[in-house]
C-alpha cells in the first residue's frame, strides 16, 4: 500500500509539473533565474578562500581590490536572477491556477445531473478554491526550492568535495538518515492534508447552508444548533492544522540535529590530525563556510515537504474531477424544430438498482400540442418521467421518442433547445432583469423581443416601475423581488425561448390571489402551441389540461380528462376531494358529533 501510494503521489506531481510545463517560455526563464541564484551561493563561499589567503594572511593588493567587486558583482547578478526567478514563477503560478479552475468550471457544467446528486456543494467550491491554491503552492513555489535550493546545494557540495573529499564523505551517511525521516513524514503529511481539504468542504458546506437558509434558522430557532454544528467542523479544521504544523515542526529539529552533528564532526576532524595541517586557513574557513551555507538549503528542502504533500493531496482531487466522466452525448441527429410529439415505451428507471424501480413500465404518447397534467403523491414518479425527457438521467430501460426519434439519438444541445421550463422553484442570476429574461442562447436577442416577452408574461408592469426598468439588477436568485414577480420573469424567459415543448412545475403555488391571476393568465400565453408537460400538486390548476396522468408507485393508474377521472371515482377522484375537503368542513362536526 505504501509504494502504491508513493506511485500515485509521484504520478500526480508529474502531472502538476505538467501543467507548469505548458508555460515552459515562462518556466525556462524563471529556471535560468533559479540557476544563477543558486549558482551565487557556491560563489561566495569560494571567495573567502581567496578572501583570507589573499587578502589577510598574504596582503595581496590585487587580491584586496578584486573581491569587493566581486561581491558588489555577485550581489547584482543575485538580486536581478532573483526577481526574473520571482516574477516568471509567480506567472506561471497564477496561470495554472487560472487554467485548473477554468477547465474543472467547464467540467462541472459538463457534469450528469446524477453527480451533483451525489455531491456537496461546499466541497465543490473547496476544490475551485482552497485546493487549487495548494496545487498552486506544490507546482510553482515547492518547484523554486526545488530547483533553486538542489541546484545550491550540489553547488556546495561540489565546493566542499573539491575542498577535501575525505571531509565530504561524512554528508553520505547524513543522507539517507535524512531520507527516512522526509519519507515517513511525507506520508503523515497527506494523510493530514487529505483531511484538511476535506473538513475545508463541510466548512464551507455548513456555511454555505447557513447563508441560504438563514430566515429558516432564525424562525425555527436554529442559531444555537448551527453554532454547535459549525464549531465543530472548525474545531476539526484547527486539530488537523495543529497536527499537521506539530509533525512539520517535529521534523526539522530533528534534521537540523542530526545535520550539525555532522557539521560537529566535520570541523573536529578538520582541526585536528592530518586534515588540519594539510589545509590552509583560506580553505578551510571556506569548506566551513560552505558547510554551514549548505545547511539553509537543506532546511529549505525539508520544509517544503508539507506543502509539496498538501498539493499532491488536492492534486488527487482535482485530477478525480477532471478525469471524471462528463455527461454522455450518444446523439448524432438534430431537429431544427420539434412537432412535439413525445412517447414514452415501456420505461423503467431506477436511481440505484438495490432500491428498486421509480418508473415501471411507463407507456404514454403525447401529441403535439396536447397539455398533459401529471398528478400524484409525493414520490410517485412525476419529476423522474420529466426529468428522463430532456436525458437529465440516462435512460437504460424502454425508449423515450421526441417526433419518432429516440432521444439518445439526438445531440444533447439540440435536444433540450426543443424545451422551456418554468418550475416552482425559480432560478434567476445576479444580473439585469434583462440578461436573466434573454438567458444563455437568447443572450443578444433584440430590446424588442425582451419587452415583448415581459409584456406577455405580465412582468412589463412592474418593470417599467424601476428606477432602471430592464436594466435593474435583480440581486442574488431574484432576492430584491417578489415571489410573484420572480415568477413572471422566469415566464418571459420561456416565452423568448420559444421551444415547442413546456415543462411546468406548479408555477403558481404558495402565491398570493393576484399574483397568481397574473401568472395564470402568463401561464396561458405561454401554453399556447406548444406540447406542455405539467406536474401538478395543485388539482385546481390542472382541470382544463386535456389529459391527466395519475401516477402512484411509479406506475400510470388512471388517465383521463378532468371530467372523466372525476367520474371515474377513483385515484384522482379522492385526491381532488381530499385538496377540496374545506368544503365538506361543517359537515365535520356533526359527524364526529354523532
Amino acid at each position: 500500500m505504501a509504494s502504491a501510494s508513493a506511485a500515485t503521489g509521484a504520478q500526480v506531481y508529474r502531472r502538476l509539473l505538467h501543467e507548469s510545463l505548458q508555460h515552459w517560455p515562462h518556466l525556462l526563464l524563471a529556471v535560468v533565474g533559479m540557476t544563477l541564484t543558486a549558482a551565487t551561493q557556491p560563489a561566495m563561499a569560494a571567495l573567502m578562500k581567496p578572501l583570507l589567503n589573499g587578502g589577510f594572511v598574504e596582503r595581496d593588493m590585487h587580491t584586496i581590490t578584486w573581491i569587493p567587486l566581486a561581491l558588489v558583482g555577485l550581489y547584482f547578478v543575485r538580486g536581478v536572477a532573483s526577481y526574473i526567478a520571482a516574477y516568471f514563477m509567480a506567472f506561471v503560478g497564477t496561470r495554472v491556477v487560472m487554467d485548473l479552475r477554468g477547465r474543472m468550471f467547464d467540467r462541472l457544467l459538463h457534469m450528469p445531473v446524477v453527480f451533483f446528486d451525489n455531491a456537496s456543494s461546499g466541497e465543490l467550491l473547496a476544490k475551485l478554491t482552497y485546493n487549487v491554491e495548494q496545487v498552486a503552492g506544490a507546482s510553482t513555489s515547492s518547484f523554486t526550492i526545488l530547483v533553486r535550493d538542489t541546484i545550491t546545494a550540489l553547488g556546495l557540495m561540489i565546493w566542499v568535495v573539491y575542498l577535501s573529499w575525505k571531509l565530504s564523505l561524512v554528508f553520505l551517511v547524513l543522507i539517507p538518515i535524512i531520507a527516512l525521516i522526509v519519507k515517513s513524514v511525507s506520508k503523515v503529511f497527506r494523510r493530514l492534508s487529505h483531511g484538511i481539504q476535506d473538513v475545508v468542504g463541510e466548512v464551507t458546506h455548513v456555511s454555505e447552508e447557513m447563508i441560504e437558509g438563514q430566515r429558516v434558522i432564525k424562525l425555527f430557532g436554529g442559531v444555537d444548533y448551527e453554532t454547535r454544528r459549525f464549531a465543530e467542523v472548525n474545531q476539526r479544521s484547527r486539530w488537523l492544522q495543529l497536527r499537521s504544523t506539530a509533525a512539520q515542526a517535529a521534523s526539522l529539529p530533528v534534521m537540523e540535529f542530526i545535520a550539525a552533528i555532522g557539521i560537529a564532526f566535520i570541523v573536529y576532524l578538520a582541526t585536528s590530525g592530518t586534515l588540519f595541517e594539510s589545509m590552509n586557513v583560506g580553505s578551510f574557513v571556506s569548506f566551513v563556510t560552505a558547510v554551514l551555507m549548505l545547511m539553509e538549503p537543506l532546511r529549505r528542502l525539508a520544509q517544503i515537504n508539507p506543502t509539496l504533500q498538501k498539493g499532491i493531496a488536492a492534486g488527487e482531487t482535482i485530477f478525480a474531477l477532471l478525469d471524471a466522466a462528463p455527461e454522455r452525448d450518444t446523439g448524432r441527429q438534430m431537429i431544427e424544430r420539434a412537432r412535439g410529439h413525445i412517447e414514452y415505451r415501456d420505461v423503467c428507471f431506477a436511481y440505484d438498482k438495490d432500491k428498486g424501480d421509480v418508473l415501471r413500465h411507463i407507456d404514454l404518447n403525447i401529441a403535439p400540442g396536447e397539455t398533459v397534467a401529471l398528478v400524484g403523491r409525493s414520490g410517485s414518479g412525476k419529476s423522474t418521467l420529466v426529468n428522463l425527457l430532456p436525458r437529465f438521467y440516462e435512460l437504460e430501460r424502454g425508449q423515450i421518442l421526441l417526433d419518432g426519434i429516440p432521444v439518445g439519438e439526438l445531440l444533447l444541445d439540440n435536444l433540450r433547445a426543443q424545451m422551456t421550463y418554468v418550475g416552482q422553484q425559480v432560478i434567476l442570476f445576479n444580473d439585469t432583469i434583462a440578461a436573466n429574461i434573454a438567458y444563455g442562447a437568447q443572450g443578444g436577442a433584440p430590446r424588442e423581443r425582451i419587452i415583448g416577452a415581459a409584456r406577455a408574461a405580465h412582468a412589463w408592469e412592474f418593470i417599467e416601475q424601476l428606477p432602471q426598468g430592464l436594466d435593474t439588477l435583480v440581486g442574488e436568485n431574484g432576492v430584491l423581488l417578489s415571489g410573484g414577480q420572480r415568477q413572471r420573469l422566469a415566464i418571459a424567459r420561456a416565452l423568448l425561448k420559444d421551444a415547442p415543448i413546456l415543462i411546468l412545475d406548479e408555477a403558481t403555488s404558495a402565491l398570493d390571489t393576484e399574483s397568481e391571476r397574473h401568472i395564470q393568465a402568463a401561464l396561458d400565453e405561454l401554453v399556447k402551441g406548444r406540447t406542455t408537460l405539467v406536474i401538478a400538486h395543485r388539482l385546481s390548476t390542472i382541470e382544463n389540461a386535456d389529459r391527466i396522468v395519475v401516477m402512484q408507485r411509479g406506475e400510470i393508474v388512471e388517465i383521463g380528462a378532468h371530467r372523466e377521472l372525476i367520474a371515474l371515482d377513483g385515484i384522482y377522484a379522492r385526491l381532488h376531494r381530499m385538496q377540496f375537503r374545506e368544503e365538506a368542513a361543517p359537515q365535520v362536526p356533526a359527524e364526529e358529533g354523532g
